[in-house]
């Protein structure tokens, strides 16, 4: 199966060109620059999605394609409008241009922020109304909408918080923190975080590009167990062959503590709770391998301390 794949080059789309060979596909891949040509690929077309001229050419022969460019979340200064110029008008004239060069499927790389904001008081699900509340979140709710009004078999993945080596923003602060040598006052913060690791997201594409039934919709996907921040600290440290070294302090200590060493984004990131139920994708036949704490444990591992 040959396969068209965008955004090669970021966190996710580096790891989706090394392990998909791997399970026997071959990959196009569409690229802004030629000088940031990977060499895992069969062929690769250069492009600029912001200006998807003649992108049916491009995908000609492709069986499905796998979209993972846009602007990321948390990336500053960005205005609304370009977040959805790029993640949501882009990827609908992408798909647009699937379906005339014939292309089966077109998955999509969305977010759970497409769903909710950064917490939630009950388990997301797939039936829950969408909610986003920032440019990033609503430009990829509008990109599923836009999809919806296509003549073309799509699927979305609404993936929790993606983990994996070469990760950034705050998941990298983070690892900064379980890397430090000082006892961290986590352990009163019981508010639970889903997760996705890069095994299981790969895991998952292969999944939705071997149903055999139209899809159509969108899909969470997320490791099965949620973690409190200790809980992720403590998995880490692990990895890293250290004691969870934690203690207890009261929230609002805690927020001011990581204010102090300009970790507030960690307290505000993972101080409340947003957890994601991906059982939808499990009944499709997903079967997330990597658990969470062991994930966490080997990303802190293959690093070094």
């Amino acid at each position: 199966m040959l396969l068209a794949l965008t955004g090669a080059t970021g966190f996710i789309g580096q790891y989706l060109l090394r392990e998909l060979p791997k399970r026997g596909y071959k990959l196009r891949v569409l690229l802004r620059n030629p000088p940031s040509m990977p060499m895992q690929c069969a062929s690769a077309v250069i492009g600029d999605l912001a200006r998807p001229r003649n992108m049916s050419a491009a995908l000609e022969g492709a069986d499905a394609v796998i979209h993972s460019a846009g602007f990321t979340h948390g990336m500053s200064g960005i205005p609304e409008d370009d977040y959805r110029a790029l993640n949501t008008e882009a990827t609908i004239s992408l798909a647009r241009a699937a379906r005339r060069a014939g292309a089966k499927r077109f998955v999509f790389l969305s977010s759970i922020r497409a769903q909710s904001g950064p917490m939630a008081e009950t388990v997301l699900t797939e039936t829950d109304d969408p909610k986003p509340t920032d440019a990033y979140g609503r430009s990829k709710l509008a990109a599923e909408r836009g999809l919806a009004e296509l003549d073309l078999d799509w699927v979305s993945l609404r993936g929790a918080l993606v983990y994996g080596p070469g990760v950034k923003g705050n998941m990298a602060q983070l690892i900064r923190l379980a890397r430090s040598p000082l006892p961290l006052p986590l352990r009163s913060i019981h508010a639970r975080r889903s997760l996705l690791a890069l095994e299981n997201l790969s895991a998952a594409i292969e999944v939705v590009l071997k149903a055999p039934e139209p899809l159509r919709r969108a899909f969470i996907a997320a490791d099965v167990e949620a973690l409190t921040v200790g809980e992720m600290i403590a998995a880490m440290r692990q990895g890293l062959g250290r004691q969870p070294n934690l203690f207890s302090l009261p929230p609002m200590v805690v927020d001011l503590l990581l204010r102090s060493v300009g970790r507030e984004q960690v307290y505000q990131r993972f101080s409340g709770s947003l957890v994601a139920n991906p059982s939808a994708l499990i009944d499709l036949g997903w079967t997330p391998s990597v658990a969470t704490p062991v994930g966490l444990r080997h990303l802190m591992y293959a690093s070094g301390s």
